[in-house]
């Protein structure tokens, strides 16, 4: 159960700062601070269900269509992010696409580190 607080965390975590780093680094990509709570956990919810359509669909070679599947799940995400928000919003098809790719490797990237360091950690502690 705590396994799952921490995933749910980090997961969360990885969502908000990916969505910050793009709005900096994007011109045409916005954060408003009103539905930012929103926009985070409606972006959550739909890439982690997104994703795990996605694993089930294509189980047998996942490895192969992991990277297409988090950008894809990732692209999809943003976009009910802001239809359902008013916590994103982009200023054209450019924006969307960069802030796509900043987001997924934002989370891909802090969803692997705390994978290698918060989980496995955990997991050897309590096996000690």
């Amino acid at each position: 159960m705590v396994r799952l607080l921490i995933r749910i965390a980090v997961f969360l975590g990885a969502a908000a700062l990916g969505l910050l780093l793009a709005a900096l680094l994007i011109p045409g990509f916005h954060v408003h601070a009103t539905g930012f709570i929103v926009a985070i956990l409606v972006f959550a919810a739909a890439q982690a269900l997104i994703e795990w359509l996605i694993e089930r669909i294509f189980h047998r070679s996942a490895p192969t269509v992991a990277g297409i599947a988090g950008l894809a799940s990732t692209f999809l995400a943003l976009w009910l992010a802001t239809l359902l928000s008013d916590g994103l919003s982009f200023d054209g098809v450019a924006a969307w696409i960069l802030a796509a790719v900043v987001v997924w490797l934002t989370t891909a990237l802090l969803g692997w580190l705390a994978a290698k360091f918060l989980i496995d950690r955990r997991r050897s502690e309590r096996k000690a």
